[in-house]
């Protein structure tokens, strides 16, 4: 039986997936865009303040927007398969020409001459009392998005990586002070530790574990364990930035492309591309890229488009 072969597989439906289906399909790529659900990771914020053109729009506002945008080109070139997760990936022969091969959780077989992975990942949750309570009510994962509402306040950083000190020095821009807690001693770039030590209004606390967070309606404090002495200190703030690292959603094509020790996938920053072959691009927050934002994954999803489109056209 003849295979239906698209030219691109999409998996994915936040801002970097609709990005690129709707650029595929101005483009008249053949599509199919498979999703579980719209919007990403960010259909939970109430209010998101930095995508552009949009001052103001919730998490599921912008998630609507994106279905919208994308299902105006859902008639003879582009196919959704929405509620659909990819399980398996491989890479088939069929009339000498190599095929990714997508076979979705209902069984379903789906066939493409490329495949663009943009499946993004979810924000590792802080594991203390009372955190998921207060996610999106004092507590958050986002600095660059919600940053800006704390301005003149007193708020903590959770995290002592790289990411955790680079909100903290964001964050000292316009809040009153930061602290810092980190598990262990600090794992961020000596550079970026010492200059920020230098702030006044920065504060670093180091070796302890966070185990309750505190509040009414809204965050007002937590209480952390010092790991060695295992004394309970609790603190007050107006604001809590967890930055503790993210679990990309990567495992189904772990076998087709190289992940970093993050389990990110490793991309040619100049085109996307993610395996040696004409086969496969990646973009957005499943990609080992430096920052990770809506704004970004759409446009390193539409530079994939564009190198896929070449890649396409050319063979």
């Amino acid at each position: 039986m003849e295979k239906n072969i698209f030219d691109l597989i999409i998996v994915g439906g936040g801002p970097a997936g609709a990005s690129a289906a709707v650029y595929a399909a101005r483009k008249r790529l053949k599509t199919a865009l498979i999703l579980k659900e719209w919007g990403g990771q960010s259909v939970v914020s109430e209010d998101i303040q930095n995508w552009i053109g949009t001052p103001h729009i919730s998490g599921m506002d912008l998630a609507k927007n994106l279905e919208n945008h994308v299902k105006e080109y859902a008639v003879d070139i582009l196919e959704i398969k929405t509620g659909n997760f990819v399980t398996q990936t491989e890479i088939v022969e069929i009339e000498k020409e190599k095929i990714i091969k997508a076979t979705l959780e209902n069984e379903e077989e789906v066939f493409g001459k490329a495949l663009l992975i943009t499946t993004g990942s979810d924000r590792r949750k802080l594991q203390a009392t009372n955190a998921e309570k207060f996610e999106y009510k004092g507590l958050t994962y986002c600095a660059t998005c919600d940053g800006p509402m704390f301005s003149d306040m007193d708020v903590i950083v959770i995290g002592g990586g790289n990411s955790g000190f680079e909100s903290a020095a964001q964050l000292l821009a316009y809040c009153k002070s930061v602290t810092l807690l980190s598990r262990s001693e600090p794992r961020a770039d000596k550079i970026i530790v010492d200059k920020l030590l230098e702030n006044p209004n920065f504060k670093l606390i180091k070796n302890i574990t966070i185990k309750e967070i505190h509040g009414e309606d809204f965050v007002n404090g937590l209480t952390y364990v010092d790991k060695f002495t295992k004394e309970e200190t609790k603190i007050s703030t107006n604001g809590i930035f967890v930055e503790i690292g993210q679990n990309p959603a990567t495992t189904w094509v772990k076998d087709l492309v190289e992940l970093d020790e993050e389990g990110k996938v490793k991309i040619d920053p100049w085109t996307n591309k993610a395996s040696k072959e004409n086969l496969i691009w990646a973009a957005g927050d499943c990609t080992n890229i430096l920052y990770q934002q809506n704004n970004i994954a759409s446009g390193e999803a539409i530079k994939a488009i564009e190198d896929i489109y070449k890649a396409l056209k050319t063979q």
